[in-house]
């Protein structure tokens, strides 16, 4: 008699990483795909012409590693902590410098497939440890230029002799990272795969190519968007359990032979990686400066060793890429600083103050951390540098916005959400304003630089129906008086803005037309990016000095103290702003959101990178249906 062979076993019958029986499988991963989407719903029209998008770059999303541990509860309304995780980031950078020999990158590369075994390595190797750029010309800034535009403001930790910067003659004998990553046999690093043509590709790509950096789930990704074969990576890298949150290119160390990229991670841990010679060194190694999620990092300008990293335990620590790590004990546990004023409490109010652990100013800089800022307990989201280099804008999940003098490591000024946490923050072009989002679904523009009786809150946007996830000004088309910048959120919806100085003295910004001030008719401004370089000399165009009134936000002769923090705004009395552009952009939550010279870009949490054309000369039949 014929019996029947017992029926195949799937991962979904056992549950696979510790999921019920019956819980969908986890995608196995696949290759990076790119798609050209047509039609009207991937296209949308503003006041200075169509939107088109050009490409969807969908990147391939690892599933879990074996040994990650599985997930508790996949409940998304579980109040239980979750590890922490983020949508796909990038950071761009531009070369445009002439590439090298083949010669040289056939030393820094194999092609002969060993670095992408996928052996796990149980064993730690050798100890010790994204500024969106354009494709314009803020990408073809080298070192030299670069210090020179940030020559105006001092240096961070000037005056202390032992973060006195080494003197480098020859930028191709910068100081690299000390492991080989594709050897490596660390336990961090699952796999690294390079492309098999690395050193041809290098070789060949346009010199004003623009480079991407990017993070989907434990996956890092370096990205040629300048070339054909954009959906073919030119080295990807997984990681063992850890999730890559945050991520930052130095613009002021960049070239053809050496580019400086770090990462923060869901376990605290930094790498910095060289990607041309694939060299990489981790630093808070097992957290031993700082154990909790790394949810923002940023290089400080015109620094080539110092970052800044942002800890979800609301604590702020400077790192040195080139120093070994210590256990940290805070040094002043009592000093605090707000307003250019020292004391010592035993409880901190962190509404008012900046609690520094450690100053950059001390005299112990032999080991990590070079400073140490505690803001608040809790998470802190984001934060963005000004344009002048002298003050910090950080934005937290107690809803509040702090503007910080971090060259003096002093509080300025603190101001709070109408309601929810921040999630997002960034600097118009000339440095004059700030622009927060927030889980109250509203984008917020704040001056800092005005004072009382004024309120430093100039308007509230809305047209998210969400959390806004990234905000971001597009200097193409911002000028001295008038201002655009772009929004995306959890509601994948992108929302585009105007404002002009003239517009947010107004009582109520309601009864400006839906067109805004910029868009309003095709060609009103031309398509130039906004000169950042007179914003710290000049003060023309009522843009805010270098040495302007946010430095010298505590109490002057005859003047009142600021008080801290300051109180809500209540909506009934703050302009609003409408949006002149509000649409569904993607199938799902954006995170992200761009500009280069020639397009806008967005992201999401699945992997999706998309890429939207500017708009060219509008035709007639466009032209009329603007003024309709």
């Amino acid at each position: 008699m014929f019996v029947l062979p017992p029926p195949p076993r799937y991962p979904s019958q056992q549950g696979y990483n510790g999921m019920p029986a019956g819980q969908p499988v986890p995608m196995i991963e696949t290759n990076n795909v790119l798609t050209n989407p047509a039609g009207p719903e991937y296209q949308f029209l503003v006041g200075e012409g169509l939107y088109v998008l050009k490409e969807d770059l969908h990147l391939a999303t690892p599933p879990p590693h074996p040994s990650e541990a599985p997930v508790v509860n996949p409940n998304p309304l579980a109040t239980a902590p979750q590890p922490a995780t983020t949508g796909t980031r990038l950071s761009l950078i531009n070369l445009d410098v002439s590439p090298l020999s083949p010669a040289f990158y056939r030393t820094t590369s194999r092609s002969d497939g060993a670095q992408a075994s996928i052996q796990e390595h149980v064993e730690e190797g050798q100890s010790s440890s994204d500024v969106r750029e354009s494709s314009s010309d803020a990408g073809r800034l080298n070192s030299s230029e670069a210090q020179l535009v940030t020559s105006n403001a001092p240096a961070f930790g000037e005056g202390n002799s032992l973060l006195a910067p080494t003197s480098q003659k020859d930028a191709h004998k910068r100081r690299k990272p000390k492991n080989n990553m594709a050897k490596s046999s660390s336990s961090f690093v699952s796999r690294v795969i390079n492309h098999e043509a690395l050193s041809k590709r290098l070789q060949e790509r346009p010199r004003d190519g623009l480079f991407a950096f990017a993070n989907v789930n434990r996956a890092f990704q370096w990205l040629d968007l300048s070339s054909q074969m954009k959906a073919e990576y030119l080295t990807k890298i997984l990681f063992t359990k850890a999730h890559c949150l945050c991520h930052d290119v130095n613009k002021v160390t960049k070239s053809s032979t050496h580019i400086d990229v770090i990462m923060g991670f869901s376990t605290g841990e930094i790498i910095w990686w060289e990607p041309i010679t694939q060299r990489y060194t981790r630093l808070n190694k097992n957290g031993i400066v700082n154990g909790t999620p790394v949810s923002e990092i940023r290089w400080i300008p015109g620094s080539e060793n110092l970052f800044l990293a942002a800890h979800m335990d609301g604590t702020l620590v400077v790192y040195d890429k080139e120093k070994e790590d210590a256990i940290f004990t805070p040094e002043d546990e009592g000093t605090f600083r707000t307003n250019g004023e020292t004391g010592g409490t035993s409880s901190v109010n962190y509404s008012s103050q900046i609690h520094v652990h450690k100053s950059v100013h001390s005299k112990n800089q032999k080991t990590n951390p070079v400073a140490v800022w505690k803001l608040c307990n809790h998470r802190i989201n984001a934060f963005a540098f000004s344009p002048d280099n002298r003050h910090l804008a950080v934005v937290s999940e107690d809803g509040t916005l702090r503007i910080i003098d971090y060259l003096k490591e002093e509080l300025l000024d603190l101001f709070y959400a109408y309601y929810g946490g921040l999630t997002c923050v960034c600097w118009s072009p000339d440095g004059k304003y700030v622009v927060t989002g927030g889980q109250d679904d509203l984008i917020s523009i704040w001056c800092p630089s005005e004072q009382p009786p004024n309120t430093a809150l100039i308007a509230r946007g809305q047209g998210h129906h969400s959390w806004v996830t990234s905000v971001a000004f597009d200097p193409w088309r911002c000028d001295d008086r008038n201002y655009r910048f772009g929004s995306v959120g959890e509601d994948r919806r992108i929302c585009l803005w105007d404002f002009s100085v003239g517009m947010l003295h107004r009582p109520r910004a309601a009864s400006v037309r839906q067109r805004g001030s910029i868009s309003s008719r095709p060609g009103f401004v031309p398509l130039q990016r906004a000169d950042t370089s007179a914003t710290a000399g000049t003060s023309g165009s009522g843009r805010l000095r270098s040495d302007s009134s946010l430095s010298a936000a505590g109490a002057v002769d005859g003047e009142k103290e600021k008080v801290l923090p300051h109180p809500v705004e209540p909506r009934a009395t703050t302009a609003t702003l409408p949006p002149v552009l509000s649409k569904i952009v993607d199938d799902d939550p954006l995170c992200w959101l761009g500009f280069t010279s020639d397009a806008m870009l967005t992201s999401c949490k699945t992997g999706h990178i998309r890429t939207w054309n500017r708009p060219t000369e509008l035709t007639p039949q466009l032209e009329e249906k603007i003024d309709s």
